[in-house]
């Protein structure tokens, strides 16, 4: 962008030159031309002064920090090696430092492999060690052991980044351009109740989202409904016996599961109602206005109760179902068949993509299209209409063959170069019940969604008066609110804390447990951080001042542990936008929330009378670092979908 305003503005100054000069035939074009480089230019230079404040007010990732600083060591040192390993790690324990250089060891073997030099870790650990940068972050480094260097980082700096976080909230990490992201989440099946192995997909695709969102990506949330097929066939021929006058009065369906376990056992029992669903179909597909009317019908009634279970999760999706990639399917069929990928095979056309064994049905032997067909469709339409850079399928591990089937097929036949635009699954495990078996109701049905989120409401708000929270501390609407807040927030953090590739034990004893690692653990710290400063009568207008004047003193060794942790929030978030694996949040939140308490076991922020119980001294540093730890966590939550209630 410097450089392109700098070639505006001469060319801003040439034009001048040519309107000095009097070349009238054609000065109003180059006025015009002048008015739009102008406009340009400013635009430019406002866009840039936008970045560059954006990126001030950027929570510095202290790992990228030094990871540049000692790329720049390592290159130094050893200008002829190509692409040197580059470790840096959080030391595990305060003796090692804060964080932890481990790239000797590498270099030992490239030189070893490349140059047949033999060179100690220490040794190179030292080298690298001396041609560390002028910075701004590490205080000293001190080699250790084999070759690790170890790094202390300046108080001073520390307790500026706290200042920065404290003034100007938590901001998201640089990330450099913005790229658009279509993440593909939830998607259930119409005519059909969610349960709970739609928990997973909704719960983490959300997340993603939110976190993407924060980052300063442009998000595009696509439910992709199964909404078309030839299910509808029999579910619109049942619709027409049932309510024959559905095209007039709205039919009454009230148990649209049980509707369709009516229609599917008439069409496996009974062969006109066969014969009449497949003739259904055809009218469905060829846009028969009164067959459109009862396949929107059908489709009403579940997007309603789809979206009870939506508004009690608090999810945000675009519809785009099966049926919106229709029209777009005979055009893949035909580029696939003129590239010459398609191969007939009884009567069925095929496609077979290098290093998968199962081909693509693109087209079944009766001319209809496939879940194949629909899945490139829509990938199709998203990278080439939407232009996603990233793509992100929330999707059961069951289904991996089958979608890396597919992004391969989209790069054989060059949709997108998988070099410039990222396509991934995020593959999930199931939940599994007590017995560690698939999650499953006493009579062996599939768990309904909706009927979990309530037993997860009733489950809430019996261990809150079980804590006689209803008699003294809240009031009915706080104990309400703090109902919903454990509810969801439990049956969203259980699953999110899992790291998504395995599968998961469903226990509402667990996840309600206020010990240990759950939302409830979580959300009750929460709130008792928030309420140190309110029971010390201090307001936010006070803690705002305090943060623009006071220093965060990090002298003890329980404050610098605290500040260095929470820090750490940018680099997480960044592991995250990279892996895609959101239990690392989890896993921060609690250690921040674990070394807050050993924080507050051991440095007084508000010190009372032992008597008379008045406060004589408040700590203000201290409370500072409370109200940080609080910000960073209500951020987290947020990016976790979780909503945090003010007393508990």
């Amino acid at each position: 962008q410097e450089n392109e305003i700098k070639l505006l503005t001469a060319e801003i100054e040439c034009l001048k030159n040519f309107g000095c000069l009097g070349v009238s035939p054609s000065l109003e074009g180059l006025r015009d031309e002048n008015a739009k480089l102008k406009y340009r230019l400013n635009f430019l230079q406002k866009s840039l002064q936008e970045e560059r404040s954006k990126t001030a007010k950027s929570m510095i990732n202290i790992n990228s920090c030094l990871q540049e600083i000692f790329g720049a060591a390592i290159q130094a040192a050893y200008p002829d090696l190509e692409n040197p390993p580059l470790v840096v790690t959080p030391s595990q324990q305060p003796k090692f430092g804060d964080y932890q250089c481990n790239s000797a060891m590498g270099i030992t073997q490239i030189l070893l492999k490349t140059k047949e030099q033999k060179v100690s870790p220490r040794e190179i650990a030292e080298k690298i060690s001396k041609n560390i940068p002028a910075n701004e972050c590490i205080e000293k480094v001190e080699i250790a052991g084999p070759g690790f260097i170890n790094v202390h980082l300046r108080k001073d700096f520390v307790s500026k980044q706290l200042s920065s976080l404290l003034m100007n909230g938590v901001q998201p990490p640089a990330v450099g351009k913005r790229k658009k992201v279509v993440v593909d989440f939830s998607s259930p099946n119409i005519a059909k109740e969610m349960h709970v192995g739609h928990l997973r997909s909704t719960i983490i695709g959300e997340s993603m989202c939110r976190l993407f969102e924060f980052a300063g990506y442009d998000v595009l949330r696509l439910n992709h409904l199964g909404d078309w097929g030839t299910q509808f066939g029999m579910l619109i021929a049942h619709l027409q016996d049932k309510f024959p006058d559905y095209l007039t009065v709205s039919p009454p369906i009230g148990d649209l599961q049980a509707f369709y376990k009516e229609s599917k056992r008439r069409f496996d029992t009974e062969e006109e109602f066969k014969k009449r669903a497949y003739q259904c179909v055809v009218l469905l597909q060829s846009k028969n206005p009164d067959f459109i009317k009862a396949w929107e019908l059908i489709c009403d009634v579940s997007r309603k109760e789809f979206q009870k279970i939506y508004n009690c999760l608090d999810i945000t999706l675009i519809e785009r179902g099966e049926s919106f990639y229709h029209e777009m399917m005979k055009d893949i069929v035909k580029e696939f068949e003129d590239k010459g990928f398609v191969q007939v095979d009884d009567g069925r056309k095929i496609v077979f993509v290098p290093g998968f064994p199962v081909p693509l049905t693109i087209m079944k032997s009766d001319g209809g299209y496939t879940y194949d067909t629909s899945d490139l469709a829509a990938l199709k339409h998203r990278v080439c209409e939407e232009k996603a850079d990233i793509l992100i399928y929330v999707v059961d591990s069951g289904q991996s063959v089958h979608l890396q089937t597919v992004f391969a097929a989209g790069q054989m036949i060059g949709w997108y170069d998988p070099k410039v635009t990222r396509v991934a699954h995020a593959a999930f495990g199931v939940v599994l019940g007590e017995d560690k078996k698939k999650f499953k109701t006493r009579s062996g049905d599939t768990v309904r969604l909706i009927d979990l989120l309530e037993e997860g409401l009733k489950r809430a708000m019996d261990k809150l008066k079980d804590k006689e929270r209803d008699k003294v501390v809240l009031t009915a609407e706080e104990l309400k609110a703090a109902q919903t807040s454990v509810a969801f927030g439990c049956i969203k953090y259980a699953d999110l804390s899992h790291n998504r590739l395995n599968d998961y034990v469903f226990s509402f004893d667990k996840m309600l447990d206020d010990r240990g690692n759950t939302a409830a653990y979580l959300l009750y710290a929460f709130t008792r951080i928030r309420a140190i400063a309110r029971l010390a009568n201090i307001d936010e207008q006070m803690l705002r001042k305090a943060a623009r004047e006071e220093v965060l003193i990090l002298d003890h060794e329980k404050e610098w542990k605290l500040g260095k942790c929470i820090l750490r929030f940018p680099e997480i978030l960044q592991k995250i936008l990279e892996d895609l694996l959101l239990h690392t949040l989890c896993d921060y939140l609690y250690e921040l929330a674990t070394t807050f308490t050993e924080f507050y076991d051991n440095c007084y922020c508000v010190e009372k009378d032992r008597q008379s119980g008045q406060i004589v001294k408040v700590n203000m540093w201290r409370l500072l670092l409370c109200e940080a730890t609080a910000t960073v966590m209500a951020k987290g939550f947020d990016i976790l979908g979780i909503k945090p209630v003010q007393r508990m």
